[in-house]
């Protein structure tokens, strides 16, 4: 009862983030395109998310053209940021159909084709930079996760200590089989975002929001499951730390962490070859078979010690007689 509260405030208090930290989406406006350009008008409504956004240098050095001069050129160094002021289409250019103009300042400004802008800056939002760190870090972070799992549990081992491990050995809540199908669904969604819809997530990473309300439904699927992700993570940790001592319940942490790792990668891997659909399925039976037993066992509890029972008789656990 005390985890399902504290689950439920969580709910609470996430609504009212969700509803406070949306931000809109800028509105294309033509007369920010410059007339003289070819379908300007046109780059501008196509990538209007782009215009207004600040953006910060990651590579070593980057040169922008000061166009129309020839042979002009401003240099910028790693760190530095500039501002989206611009776009161009020119269909007829041999190394870029659409350029971006950036400025530094009002006297620094200058021109550079897309595909370079996307390899070389990175947005300055919060979220973006988490999205741009999280994706060039987070394979050492998981290999690490696995290595330390893998630790622990020959040490267990080797002191013949039993592990306690989601699903195979479990404690008595579905939180941290809810938390693997979790983890699941949104690599699942993240992946077909990627695979079907990049030029939407592009959308999102160079205007980012926390609110899964007012956004395409795809994103608004992918962003519930990550803030699901977070508040049934602290109902697995409460419920963790109430059944089993400190030490085995940071080692069951750690085998559900290394879980949800596994999860991320197979589901990732899997979904570009359509594997991953009917993959999540059989884990989503899973957890309906596992919530369905579950129920029947929490239909009857010990008096005494509280632990579930298959029905009225002698506790398994402290030997009380249950009528």
């Amino acid at each position: 009862m005390k985890t399902l509260c504290t689950f439920l405030l969580s709910c609470g208090l996430l609504l009212m983030l969700c509803m406070g930290c949306h931000e809109a989406l800028p509105e294309g406006e033509g007369e920010a395109c410059v007339p003289t350009v070819v379908d300007s008008l046109d780059a501008t409504a196509r990538y209007r998310y782009l215009l207004d956004t600040n953006l910060e240098l990651v590579d070593d050095s980057i040169r922008l053209a000061c166009l129309p001069v020839m042979d002009c050129y401003i240099t910028l160094k790693r760190g530095d940021r500039v501002v989206v002021a611009e776009l161009a289409e020119h269909p007829t250019d041999s190394i870029e159909t659409l350029w971006v103009k950036l400025a530094r300042s009002e006297a620094q400004q200058g021109w550079l084709p897309l595909t370079q802008m996307k390899r070389s800056f990175v947005p300055t939002d919060s979220i973006s930079q988490a999205i741009y760190l999280f994706s060039r870090t987070h394979a050492s972070y998981f290999i690490a996760i696995w290595a330390l799992f893998v630790v622990v549990w020959l040490l267990r081992k080797l002191f013949k200590e039993p592990m306690m491990m989601v699903y195979v050995n479990d404690i008595d809540s579905l939180y941290p089989l809810l938390l693997c199908l979790l983890m699941a669904l949104s690599a699942t969604l993240y992946a077909s975002i990627q695979q079907f819809a990049p030029a939407l997530w592009e959308q999102f990473y160079y205007n980012p929001t926390l609110s899964p309300l007012h956004t395409p439904w795809l994103i608004s699927l992918f962003l519930a499951s990550l803030w699901l992700i977070v508040l049934v993570l602290i109902a697995a940790i409460d419920d963790s730390f109430t059944q089993l001592s400190p030490l085995a319940a940071l080692s069951y942490l750690l085998g559900l962490a290394a879980g949800c790792v596994c999860c991320y990668f197979f589901f990732m891997i899997t979904t570009a070859w359509y594997v991953g659909y009917p993959c999540l399925l059989l884990l989503g039976w899973l957890f309906v078979r596992r919530a369905r037993r579950s129920w029947r066992l929490s239909r009857y509890r010990c008096g005494r010690c509280g632990h579930p029972l298959t029905g009225p008789g002698l506790c398994s656990h402290c030997g009380a007689l249950n009528r």
